[in-house]
């Protein structure tokens, strides 16, 4: 750590592992009841406890990305943070909000917008805790060194506040709703956070490997400018069926299949940058987190997005279990282990002492990884048996749900897989060891 403005980042790296647990835990209760259909029935419904399962993820990641930026920017920019003070504000917060969204569902208190089901008065409170960020941000970059880095970060983290904008626009009409909740899901998720992504890992890679800078900033455009070209007009997968103009199949079929390119431009970029560095780093976790992310990303994100991008595959399976099979693989990949990756390489420097858990954190890592990637293909085997049943043969939902329910206790089983992965990994990164005194000195090479 070489700005004492970092430690900042701390709070948002424990909230957001904190919710990362509470998500998961949650997210294994939404898998019972999908086994045990009466489960709690009457005290929380299924639709609360998917809603704050799927809103706790988006939470603890843009925690998770407000703690990357506050800890790589000083050291890119080679300047304190413009306040701290400002930053622990926005912490609690943003805290704040997220839990009395979560109180609100419990009481039945929200909208009917999947993902954005805050209500707008929560929604004007992210808005201010969004302006409160990136003026803090942006006056630290402006002050400092200009990198590429920074540039991409900024311009991912200003697009994640002017896309959610859309979330407070709520049409009357239900094409032109479905149209604009895409501008802030889609945008968000295949779009700005992937700018995010990048340049976090990029950051990454200059830290660990010892490549040259202008390497990887070159890497670093190529995947932004393919994330850009291929992601805006991507959304058009998301207009197939919504009642949109038919040009749509078309645009979103050829756009959303390159979207594939920047998630393997990763897996090149990180592999390629690792086998040149050729520098023995000590966080061998970090590293692993970081090509796991292009690894796992490039499958969900890009591969199972792939399957059924095309319109004429997208008119069978779209809202069938192949979307979720993506969904939890994508989203693991792209933005879990990312922020994974970047919480294991600050957190040992910002507590001032050596990544000695490191082997249970790496047991966190495949323990966590094969569990979802058996998820994943639970979901997906589900996905293409519900498509033959349902939409082919013409099944009701229901009974096809009962012939799909052994792929239900698999993906049960899955789960608890990785919440004890995930409880490896928090374990490793908050608890102190015993060998915490003597390594009180670790500084990484950089």
């Amino acid at each position: 750590m070489k700005y004492q403005s970092q430690k900042v980042a701390l709070y948002y790296f424990g909230g957001a592992l904190a919710l990362f647990v509470v998500q998961v835990l949650v997210g294994t209760l939404a898998g019972t009841i999908y086994v045990v259909p009466n489960l709690l029935a009457d005290v929380i419904p299924f639709n609360i406890v998917r809603m704050i399962h799927t809103n706790a993820l988006i939470v603890w990641l843009l925690m998770g990305f407000f703690g990357c930026a506050y800890y790589l920017i000083p050291e890119e920019a080679e300047t304190e943070l413009h306040s701290p003070g400002l930053a622990i504000l926005q912490f609690w917060l943003f805290l704040a909000g997220a839990l009395a969204a979560v109180v609100g569902y419990l009481f039945h208190i929200h909208v009917g917008r999947e993902f954005l089901e805050q209500p707008l008065w929560i929604k004007l409170a992210i808005v201010v805790v969004a302006l409160m960020f990136l003026y803090n941000i942006t006056l630290t970059v402006l002050k400092g060194r200009k990198t590429a880095i920074t540039n991409v970060l900024l311009l991912g983290l200003w697009g994640i506040a002017v896309f959610f904008l859309f979330s407070l626009y709520n049409p009357s009409n239900l094409i032109l709703d479905k149209m604009f909740w895409w501008w802030v899901v889609h945008l968000w998720v295949e779009g700005v956070w992937e700018l995010v992504m990048a340049s976090v890992l990029a950051f990454l890679m200059i830290k660990m490997t010892g490549v040259d800078r202008e390497v990887v900033e070159k890497w670093l455009y190529v995947i932004i400018a393919l994330a850009l070209f291929s992601g805006i007009l991507g959304t058009g997968h998301h207009y197939y069926w919504i009642g949109t103009p038919a040009y749509w199949q078309w645009i979103g079929s050829i756009f959303s299949t390159f979207e594939v390119l920047p998630f393997f431009a990763m897996v090149i970029f990180t592999f390629t940058m690792v086998w040149k560095g050729g520098r023995n780093h000590p966080n061998k976790a970090a590293l692993l987190w970081s090509l796991g992310c292009s690894v796992f990303a490039f499958f969900g994100a890009g591969v199972w997005g792939f399957l059924h991008t095309l319109a004429p595959i997208n008119y069978y399976t779209h809202g069938t279990q192949v979307t979720a099979a993506h969904g939890h693989l994508a989203f693991y990949g792209a933005y879990v282990m990312v922020n994974i990756a970047m919480f294991t390489y600050a957190m040992p420097q910002l507590l001032g002492r050596a990544p000695y858990n490191q082997v249970l954190n790496m047991v966190g890592f495949w323990v966590t990884s094969a569990a979802m990637a058996f998820m994943t293909f639970a979901l997906t085997f589900a996905g293409v048996v519900q498509v033959h049943l349902q939409r082919v043969l013409g099944m009701t939902y229901m009974d096809v749900q009962d012939q799909v329910s052994l792929f239900y206790w698999f993906r049960l089983g899955a789960g608890v897989f990785v919440v004890l992965g995930v409880l490896m990994i928090v374990w490793s990164l908050v608890v102190p060891g015993a060998r915490t005194r003597e390594a009180v000195g670790y500084a990484p090479a950089e």
